[in-house]
């Protein structure tokens, strides 16, 4: 029997054994409200991991950093019904924190969910395989995508980030010129280098499967690996799911014998006494917070309390997983990849994006056209009389009332284009536009909270660099704090994948988040600054994600633009007032989440409806 014949054999009833199977690992795990249960199974659900950029202390891998936020247990993606989150134990109930170099992240473009995820989920496939002497045997793959992730993946580039995280690559690391040349390769040649020293046969017309109809139920975006040996026999399997963000959940690698990888060598000490790691696991999160909180209302409580800034709380929570030195130098890493994708948008000498919409980029010729604005003259202002001169009304086309013209002209003159001398919206526009711009490239960009709503954040921060800050050193780590807060509260609410939310989920929290951030520099009160990520988002709600062809290049592209600008209207709303108002961020979190359960699939990263199909490709 081939290989691929005995894939289809040996899968179906390989994954179901495994899906079915009780880990005595999560088996004294306290159900949680998130966790949530088939109502045609009674299948135990088992403890998801978080995991970013590398896997959790769950596994074993070469690439695994020190950061215990990666560890910290995660909802079920898969939004839970309203009975399960009241009958939710108290003891259990999580906290919202993760670290700021998780929410964002160094990254390639064009989608956090849909390339950076899948990225970093190969890479801890094929190292977890390396880790426990099961790579050498692997003689070839098969890759199944699902739901979104195979409706929109190609355009997405889904496929290629898994075939670069394969060969050991990393979102973080991996040369971005390289990429089409080692895909052209893999495609010419057959084969795949796993971890860059195991070349086995691969060809991505056979061995990547796209289930366009098919979800699996933990999450819209979920992926299926399997390694074969060269009897055809199936060695390990897992799936995982990316749930915006470039964050990573995952069922623990299965041996072919349903045994986890990692626990193999101490199973019997697990099942005997298995009380030790779940444990661990139920308690890590309260133990690495040094100010957790749960949502808004209990963060606005803490800086009460504390007398802290939003930035300040998590500044201190940063603390207790790295030093001041490393927070200062991963903060401007993560301000200076924002910069540099502006400065990259703004320069590039490309004229087309890449795939076949053939969308022109806009920023390096909208760049152009405001820097000659800055040396004109052209005052602000104009002193005009609204009723002065009656009989001698000049228009701007140069006629006067005693000209030939039509009456209407008379009252609604034609009108030439005006400027103003700062033209803040043109700037918040462009920084926004080239960000998104190189991101749709395949350029390196930051999460920021998602790579679909990445100029946004960026954008608003530049324009307060370049025209407001007196100290920016210090600006941008107030405002990339107080910026991250607001994201978490977001990721633990509700969603920051668009497969699950729609675009609310992603330039909605990235105009929130901005909204917050920029309020907090203007010297806003924590009060104020809860009241503009409540406005950022309230005028959002119900934003659909509807790409054409698949690409991140429009409405995306445009939408940050204007997620930028409506970001700072916000906060100058909540500034002009007193911090009081009648919508809640947390109200507005929770509706948020509760329109994008009752969003149609269609409208959530599918590519299905919307502009996606009223808008002709060819």
């Amino acid at each position: 029997m081939s290989t691929f014949a005995r894939v289809c054999s040996l899968v179906p009833r390989q994954v179901q054994r495994l899906t079915t199977k009780y880990h005595s690992a999560a088996s004294n795990v306290v159900k949680r409200s998130w966790l949530s249960q088939s109502p045609s199974s009674a299948i135990t659900p088992r403890l998801l991991t978080l995991t970013k950029a590398v896997q959790s202390s769950q596994f074993s891998t070469s690439a695994r950093c020190n950061d215990p936020s990666l560890t910290t247990p995660v909802p079920n993606p898969v939004a839970p019904e309203e009975n399960a989150r009241q009958d939710a134990p108290e003891e259990e109930t999580k906290h919202a924190v993760v670290s700021t170099f998780d929410l964002f992240s160094i990254g390639i473009g064009p989608s956090s969910s849909h390339t950076v995820g899948p990225m970093r989920a190969a890479k801890i496939f094929v190292t977890d395989l390396k880790d426990h002497n099961v790579l050498e045997k692997v003689a070839t793959l098969r890759i199944d995508l699902f739901g979104s992730l195979a409706l929109t993946g190609i355009g997405h580039g889904t496929p290629d980030s898994i075939l670069m995280g394969m060969e050991g690559e990393s979102p973080e690391t991996v040369e971005t010129s390289t990429i089409q040349s080692r895909l052209k390769a893999i495609d010419e040649h057959k084969a795949l280098t796993l971890d860059s020293t195991n070349r086995i046969t691969f060809d991505p017309a056979k061995d990547l499967v796209f289930h366009y109809f098919e979800s699996l139920p933990q999450h819209p975006n979920g992926m299926r690996f399997c390694a074969f040996d060269n009897n055809g026999d199936l060695l390990a399997t897992n799936e995982y799911f990316s749930i915006g963000g470039g964050f990573v959940v995952n069922e623990r690698t299965q041996l072919n014998h349903g045994e986890n990888v990692f626990y193999k060598g101490e199973q019997d000490k697990e099942t005997k006494n298995n009380k030790v790691i779940p444990q661990t696991r139920r308690n890590q999160d309260l133990a690495t917070a040094a100010l957790p909180f749960t949502n808004a209302t209990e963060l606005l409580e803490l800086c009460k309390r504390e007398n802290m800034t939003i930035a300040q709380v998590v500044y201190e929570n940063e603390l207790r997983w790295r030093s001041a030195a490393e927070i200062r130098e991963k903060t401007f890493a993560i301000w200076n990849t924002m910069d540099n994708a502006i400065k990259n948008g703004c320069l590039s000498s490309e004229e087309m994006l890449p795939g076949r919409l053939r969308v022109r980029r806009r920023a390096p010729g909208l760049y152009k056209k405001l820097l000659k604005g800055l040396y004109t003259s052209t005052p602000l202002y104009k002193d005009n009389q609204m009723f002065g001169n009656q009989s001698g009304l000049v228009g701007s086309n140069g006629l006067t009332n005693n000209s030939q013209e039509r009456g209407i002209d008379k009252v609604l003159p034609k009108r030439s284009v005006k400027r103003l001398m700062l033209p803040a919206l043109d700037y918040l526009s462009v920084y926004a536009i080239a960000v998104n711009e190189e991101n749709a490239a395949g350029g390196r960009v930051v999460t920021a909270p998602t790579n679909g709503a990445a100029g946004v954040i960026p954008a608003v921060l530049k324009y307060y660099l370049e025209f407001i800050s007196d100290n920016p050193e210090q600006d941008i780590m107030e405002f990339l704090l107080t910026t991250s807060a607001i994201g978490m509260l977001y990721k633990r609410g509700a969603s920051i994948s668009a497969a699950e939310m729609g675009c609310q989920g992603e330039v909605g929290v990235a105009c929130s988040m901005a909204s917050a951030g920029f309020a907090a520099v203007m010297g806003g009160t924590v009060q104020q600054v809860e009241n503009a990520a409540e406005i950022g988002m309230e005028h959002n709600l119900g934003l659909t994600c509807d790409p054409i062809d698949g690409l991140v290049q429009i409405p995306c592209i445009e939408r940050n633009a204007l997620g930028a600008v409506k970001a700072v209207t916000a906060a100058q709303l909540a500034l002009n007032g007193d911090g009081h108002h009648r919508v809640t961020l947390d109200q507005v979190i929770e509706t948020m989440r509760q329109t994008g359960n009752d969003m149609q699939a269609k409208y959530k990263e599918t590519s299905q409806g919307g502009l996606s199909v009223c808008v002709p490709v060819c």
